[in-house]
């Protein structure tokens, strides 16, 4: 990843060198990437499958104020989370394949539903 200037302020981004790079090398083997960045469309082609991972925003605050970590437990930090699952992901259910709502679906059942897409034949990417 790596910050950029965008028209509305500074964008951390993937780096689509280094992504394409990895796809060209794992070629028609199997490869999962995970995350969410502004420019992750660009990579589209040559996936064989984008999956959403959701939950519904109470259970989302209530998994971060769980976490070790300290994002999520303010105010701010929570009405950003709400923001994004308001703005941004009906834009990723609109590119996704497939979406798991993690919050009916164990860490298995979704591990499991992953693994399953990834042995389905399909076309190769790209």
């Amino acid at each position: 990843n790596e910050w950029v200037r965008a028209p509305d302020g500074p964008d951390w981004v993937w780096r689509l060198d280094r992504l394409n790079a990895l796809l060209d090398e794992a070629g028609a083997a199997p490869l999962v990437l995970a995350g969410c960045r502004s420019n992750q469309g660009t990579l589209y082609p040559r996936l064989r499958a984008v999956v959403l991972l959701t939950a519904p925003l109470p259970v989302l605050l209530a998994r971060v104020q769980r976490r070790e970590n300290p994002y999520g437990r303010t105010a701010d930090d929570r009405a950003r989370i709400a923001e994004h699952v308001a703005w941004v992901e009906p834009l990723l259910r609109r590119s996704a394949t497939l979406v798991l709502d993690t919050a009916l679906l164990s860490v298995a059942q979704v591990a499991d539903r992953v693994e399953e897409l990834l042995r389905e034949p399909g076309p190769p990417p790209g």
